[in-house]
């Protein structure tokens, strides 16, 4: 982002818990520090963030901004892996999980200051079946709970907390058939997230040392687990400890198969979608570019 051209901010109106009508009045016209005029375009349905970016790409724009939470970041940084068009975040939905990951601030204003201050990085991106995801793809408990609650009438924490508790008591563990690097095994789990970034969001870190920088995807395999011990299981994952807990083993590579027995359900980046039995992800190192604070040093 050196010399003058467009930062393409693509909003979507619907994400998180407010709305998105003075953010992107802000934006509109708005010149940045480099001489980068920015034009706000809006998402109309599901899926348009990645039309939207694709017609920028193409236009030569010097930078796509999303601007919403994780699906529209799914969306619209897809769009850009393996181009040298910038990607950058301002955060308005209910995790944020890679814009908390890359230290872009939760306040708006101070978000929108990235695109004067920010430098440009390369990061990690990693795909499942090859449809791209940034910070988690998950089967179990965690992708059954994302399938409830984006079904539900209201958004937020206090909303996921709520459709955790209810579907804790009706979720078993199921089996798995994992081979990582080319070497296989067995697990029983409740829970199997292949982290690229740290968090869900919410700062709920289910990979603490998961790294966008490292060629590498942290797999977590969260075992069956009590009610008592759930309680100090929800503590760690919020305090970056999930990795002492005695239900948790966490594996590392970056080219994993996850088996299951049918056709089922899972997350990617938050958003529950119906996928194959057999699943193949992949870590592709330094393949996007993505605006960052210039005085945060991230993993």
């Amino acid at each position: 982002m050196v010399d003058q051209g467009i930062v393409q901010a693509i909003v979507n109106p619907i994400s998180g818990t407010g709305g998105k009508a003075s953010i992107a009045r802000a934006l509109e016209g708005m010149t940045t520090s480099r001489g980068d005029r920015v034009e706000v375009v809006f998402t109309e349905r599901a899926g348009h963030g990645v039309e939207l970016a694709r017609e920028a790409v193409a236009r030569g724009v010097r930078a796509v901004v999303a601007v919403g939470g994780d699906g529209t970041v799914n969306e619209v940084a897809g769009a850009l892996c393996g181009t040298e068009v910038a990607f950058g975040v301002i955060p308005c939905g209910s995790g944020n999980g890679m814009a908390r990951h890359l230290h872009i601030p939760m306040d708006t204003r101070k978000a929108i200051d990235v695109l004067n201050t920010g430098v440009v990085e390369r990061v990690d991106y990693c795909t499942v079946n090859e449809r791209p995801f940034f910070c988690t793809c998950g089967v179990g408990f965690d992708a059954q709970v994302s399938h409830k609650f984006a079904n539900e009438d209201t958004r937020g924490l206090v909303t996921y907390v709520r459709t955790t508790i209810s579907e804790y008591f009706r979720y078993r563990a199921r089996h798995y058939r994992l081979t990582i690097d080319g070497e296989s095994l067995e697990e029983k789990a409740f829970v199997i997230a292949c982290c690229n970034a740290a968090q869900y969001g919410n700062n709920a870190f289910v990979a603490p040392r998961a790294s966008m920088r490292d060629g590498q995807v942290d797999i977590t395999v969260i075992h069956s687990f009590d009610l008592p011990s759930a309680a100090l299981l929800g503590a760690r994952l919020f305090t970056s400890q999930i990795e002492r807990d005695r239900h948790v083993t966490i594996y590392r590579g970056s080219e994993i198969v996850i088996e299951r027995d049918d056709d089922d359900v899972m997350h990617i980046d938050g958003d529950p979608v119906m996928m194959p039995a057999r699943l193949e992800i992949r870590c592709h190192p330094s393949g996007l570019r993505v605006l960052v604070p210039d005085a945060e040093k991230f993993a």
